[in-house]
């Protein structure tokens, strides 16, 4: 009588199916998974089960206990030890506690909240919307094909945005609210409102791809800067970098004056301000910059009788130079 196909000899014409191997290795292998899943009885010698046992078949019993160490009153498991066998899948993190504690508000003002702290607070808050208002008509003003008038509304806002930072440690109303509302006027009024501005006062001299290059680049490293401002730690002598308001004042005075010099040179100058900006030179800061002797002042207001603007651009390249300059010393003196 012929075997059956299942049954032949295999030779090396006639090779076992690949299949039918892999579910030999499955029936093998099969005993720890018949442990993981188990089948509920419910009872069993007279005995009621609790809801979390899981009881094995009896005639698995002798081979688990052969195999894995259980011995016959072993055969129930509790939830514990079934969770100890059972696989995890690695796709699957440890799943956090919910936390459903009462979210807190976060005070805006910290410290004491009496009215005249309030009406501080306030003031120093309206300081900061009066920068960013004046901000944003600067670009309309600027739109309307009036720059120069936009860059006086500049002006004006980097006194605001100096009046507010000095009310707020006057007061002691400082807080981090503020700060967050200053970095974001500044971003409207000094990151975009200064190249709408330059945009706007270079349109018929420069090439407008040329002069739109250098507006988006004065506005990106506005962002960097403050963003980096933010997240840094504060130095008391030196800003890392030319800051935002120091630039868009020079950019703003440079229009408002009306610099003579062609367009290439204002624009490679506006790029060469953008980059200073998002720099690791060493600025010294306006505190420090008003204790230097004051023959050292008499300098500037001299040349600004004779020529206000050959010295502001130089007063302009001084500043921009003596980064480096600083950054030289710092090293050699390291």
């Amino acid at each position: 009588m012929p075997r059956a196909p299942w049954r032949r000899r295999r030779t090396t014409d006639s090779p076992r199916p690949a299949g039918r191997r892999w579910a030999g290795r499955l029936r093998r292998s099969s005993t720890f998974a018949r442990q993981v899943l188990l089948v509920r009885v419910g009872r069993r010698d007279g005995d009621q089960l609790n809801g979390t046992d899981l009881v094995l078949p009896e005639h698995r019993v002798d081979r688990q206990r052969r195999r894995y160490g259980f011995d016959r009153r072993g055969v129930t498991l509790g939830r514990a030890e079934i969770e100890a066998v059972v696989p995890v899948s690695p796709a699957l993190g440890p799943t956090a506690p919910v936390d459903e504690s009462p979210a807190m508000a976060i005070p805006l003002l910290p410290g004491a909240r009496t009215p005249a702290r309030r009406m501080k607070f306030a003031l120093v808050n309206a300081c900061t919307l009066a920068s960013l208002v004046l901000g944003i008509n600067a670009i309309f003003v600027a739109m309307h094909g009036q720059p120069r008038l936009a860059a006086l509304l500049l002006i004006a806002c980097v006194v605001f945005d100096g009046l507010d930072g000095a009310l707020a440690r006057k007061f002691g109303v400082a807080s981090p609210f503020g700060a967050q509302m200053d970095s974001l006027a500044d971003m409207c009024s000094f990151g975009l409102a200064a190249p709408v501005v330059v945009y706007a006062s270079l349109a018929g001299s420069a090439p407008t791809a040329a002069a739109a290059v250098a507006a988006a680049l004065v506005a990106s490293c506005a962002a960097i800067r403050l963003a980096r401002f933010n997240v840094s730690p504060k130095d008391g002598r030196f800003f890392c970098g030319v800051p935002t308001t120091m630039a868009a004042a020079v950019l703003a005075l440079t229009v408002a004056i009306g610099l003579p010099l062609p367009a290439t040179v204002q624009i490679g100058g506006v790029a060469l301000l953008a980059f200073a900006m998002v720099s690791s030179f060493p600025y010294a800061k306006l505190a420090r910059l008003v204790k230097l002797p004051p023959w050292l002042w008499l300098a500037p207001v001299v040349g600004a009788l004779v020529d206000i603007r050959l010295t502001f651009a130089l007063v302009v390249v001084a500043y921009l130079v003596s980064g480096p300059l600083l950054w030289l010393h710092q090293r050699r003196t390291a």
